[in-house]
């Protein structure tokens, strides 16, 4: 039997669904991070971005130079991608990372792009809130972005500035760039090997960093190069996947998927906070390929109506 033990399992995949992100503190061993920190020094040059935090004017600072310099090609298969004796290759590589990537995007996904983010100490300037690139509105395919931090970032050392529950928005790209101190937003901080797993769609900014000591970032973006079905481990998906009889309003399951995707963020409150389930139900049929599971009977409603399906159990 395969071993599929490095994948994740389906009660993250839920939590990935709903939130928009996962979060893995201290995942890499600190010899690689620090293999990974100097790795990323030197390759800053040809991958930096600091000039989104005011700094290309400062004294010293570095320029962003061609990214061409030393990154994959746009479309390169992964395992194509920083071959050894890259340390940043490894942290690809390392087991558990796999996992989380062929979890979501499949074994083997296409590159698209990555970046150094190096906000030094004193850095005055952030980034506005945003959403990277486009995808059509109504895919229910993603892309991911990994977030690695080689380095400790303690609070308010300038880690990213994410809103949870907010990559089913559909939000343009600089649209959202005027809203700040959104309620339930996180600031990012964290021990050294920690890895942040972002839905391209997540509201996200770099934050200005007042703190003595320099925030180091490597980011990567990734496209799935086929369906996202089922590339999980599913050993748990039998006993978390409820049918659409599963509602806030009859019989609500104890531990179920639903009961994942009903975990709202402070800003998703009352009646709004169901047109987020809708969409996390759709996201979730796209993910394990069933097309009558529902969260809270909305979808399953609308094809009784519709006609599409039969009387249900008595």
């Amino acid at each position: 039997m395969e071993d599929r033990g490095h994948l994740l399992s389906t009660a993250a995949m839920a939590d990935f669904v709903a939130d928009g992100f996962l979060r893995f503190d201290a995942l890499i061993p600190e010899a690689l991070n620090q293999a990974a920190w100097k790795e990323m020094k030197r390759l800053a040059p040809g991958k930096l971005r600091r000039a989104l935090h005011g700094l290309s004017g400062r004294s010293g600072a570095l320029e962003a130079g061609p990214l061409a310099q030393n990154s994959p090609a746009s479309l390169t298969p992964l395992e194509d991608c920083y071959p050894a004796p890259s340390a940043l290759g490894e942290v690809l590589r390392f087991p558990a990372v796999a996992g989380i990537i062929e979890s979501l995007v499949g074994a083997n996904p296409a590159f698209d792009h990555d970046f150094i983010h190096h906000i030094p100490a004193g850095a005055p300037r952030g980034q506005h809130l945003h959403v990277d690139a486009v995808l059509e509105p109504e895919a229910q395919a993603f892309d991911i972005q990994l977030f690695y931090f080689p380095t400790a970032v303690a609070p308010g050392g300038g880690g990213t500035r994410f809103v949870p529950g907010s990559h089913l928005r559909r939000a343009r790209a600089e649209g959202i760039a005027r809203y700040q101190h959104v309620v339930g937003e996180q600031h990012y901080s964290g021990p050294a090997g920690t890895l942040l797993v972002f839905h391209q769609g997540l509201w996200h900014a770099g934050q200005p960093n007042p703190s003595a000591e320099d925030r180091w970032m490597y980011k990567i973006r990734l496209n799935p190069r086929g369906p996202q079905q089922r590339l999980w481990n599913t050993a748990d998906l039998p006993a978390l996947h409820n049918d659409p009889r599963d509602h806030s309003f009859a019989h609500p399951g104890s531990d179920t998927v639903a009961q994942r995707l009903r975990r709202l963020a402070p800003w998703q409150k009352g009646h709004e906070g169901r047109y987020e389930q809708m969409q996390r139900a759709a996201l979730w049929r796209y993910l394990t390929g069933d097309p009558a599971f529902d969260v809270d009977f909305y979808q399953t409603r609308q094809r009784v109506r519709e006609g599409a399906l039969g009387p249900g159990p008595r």
